[in-house]
């Protein structure tokens, strides 16, 4: 059934082949509604019976205004937000932010706020790729998979909420720091998640690996070349996928992550089944870092001592006036930042996850815009879908792994 509403043929002719103009294909909605995505999308199919000819996305379904929304906020409120782009990804949004505003102030970050910052943020790679996992398989009518990674990632979320009271949405990272220390438990529970973690691993694995029919419905499918991700943009595990060594945390480190051992996996095949294989070693490797990271995780405090632009700890605010009054005009009035431009970008589940920032000297940025991964990562879904079945574009849309937050915004 084709439904194309308020879309004229002129609009469609710089779109779709002549045969589609001409009534020799089919155009077919896929959305704006489908399990296989995390959000709200269009696809705008033409067909020739089961095979795609032409895959158009059309996005914009979920548009938030965050990047507007927080340049009519201070420095600090506006950092509530970051939490709302991509939702599986919440740490690694506010690692961002953070960044960014370091840069702009040149404020430090003492080693242990850093440290932690690596937990959390490998932490929270792991728990995005088993939701990745879970749904993807789902997809594919693999149903074990998906109870078995939803067991562990509630193990994830039970340590962010250890940290920062929040399950998703924390705020934990700030600039300057974090928002308090790790309570004391912290260490056993993130101990007792890495000594079950690798085991589960390999159950996924001995699940889907060598699974015929999930070689079947994922081996040459939705093929992306080296030479295609790179023109696209394309970056994370897509690009990895495809044989191109480039993950940040590697190439441009941050937060301490060039003193960590790990590898960065890579295939040469560019398919559905290559990203897999990426991500399920990358979850692998995150555990390699937690370990590092726990095993000299050191002592001292965990905010820059830069009171002009970081708040005051709480423990101090009911026994000094001066923190009580820093603190009320810090949440008030906020801070001016100086005059200029920066951008940081930091290595997320899905990819480069950048943050512009430019400041007019005043206590709100001027300009924020956000290089999102699974906006630029969505761009290839025309070249990667075409002349596949429409049963495979589930599959491929999977193994994108795209959030509608990321891409809306």
């Amino acid at each position: 059934m084709t439904d194309l509403q308020e879309v004229t043929v002129d609009d469609l002719k710089h779109l779709v082949s002549e045969r589609a103009i001409s009534g020799e294909t089919v155009l077919l909605n896929m959305g704006p509604q489908h399990p296989s995505t995390h959000g709200v999308l269009r696809l705008l199919l033409e067909l020739d019976g089961e095979i795609v000819v032409n895959c158009i996305p059309d996005i914009g379904f979920l548009h938030t205004g965050i990047e507007k929304n927080m340049e009519a906020k201070t420095y600090q409120k506006a950092e509530v937000m970051t939490d709302r782009l991509d939702y599986l990804n919440t740490v690694g949004n506010t690692l961002a932010y953070s960044l960014a505003v370091e840069k702009l102030l040149e404020l430090d970050v003492p080693p242990r706020a850093q440290a932690i910052r690596v937990i959390l943020a490998e932490l929270q790679r792991i728990a995005s790729h088993l939701v990745w996992i879970a749904s993807s398989s789902l997809d594919l009518a693999a149903m074990s998979v998906f109870l078995y990674a939803f067991r562990e990632r509630e193990m994830v979320m039970d340590i962010l909420e250890l940290c920062s009271g929040q399950r998703m949405m924390t705020t934990y990272i700030r600039p300057g720091g974090l928002w308090r220390d790790v309570p004391v438990e912290f260490e056993a529970a993130v101990r007792d998640f890495l000594e079950v973690m690798p085991a589960r691993v390999d159950q996924y694995e001995a699940l889907l690996t060598r699974n015929p029919l999930f070689l079947d419905r994922t081996l040459q499918i939705g093929v992306l070349t080296r030479e295609n991700a790179l023109q696209y943009g394309v970056t994370g595990p897509m690009l990895r996928a495809a044989g191109v060594d480039w993950d940040l945390r590697k190439t441009r480190p941050y937060s301490g992550y060039e003193q960590y051992e790990f590898q960065v996996p890579t295939r040469p095949e560019g398919d559905v089944y290559a990203r897999y294989l990426v991500r399920v070693q990358e979850m692998r490797e995150a555990l390699k870092i937690i370990v590092q990271a726990l095993d000299k995780l050191p002592l001292g405090p965990v905010r820059s001592n830069n009171h002009k632009f970081v708040p005051p700890p709480r423990s101090e605010i009911g026994v000094s006036m001066e923190a009580l009054i820093h603190h009320f005009k810090l949440w008030t009035e906020g801070f001016n930042a100086p005059k200029g431009s920066v951008y940081s970008a930091v290595e997320s589940p899905r990819g480069e996850l950048g943050v512009y920032l430019e400041s007019d000297g005043g206590p709100k940025p001027y300009r924020v815009h956000w290089r999102t991964p699974s906006f630029d990562n969505l761009q290839a879904m025309p070249l990667m879908s075409k002349g596949h079945l429409v049963a495979d574009l589930v599959a491929i849309i999977g193994s994108v792994d795209i959030v509608l937050g990321d891409v809306d915004r």
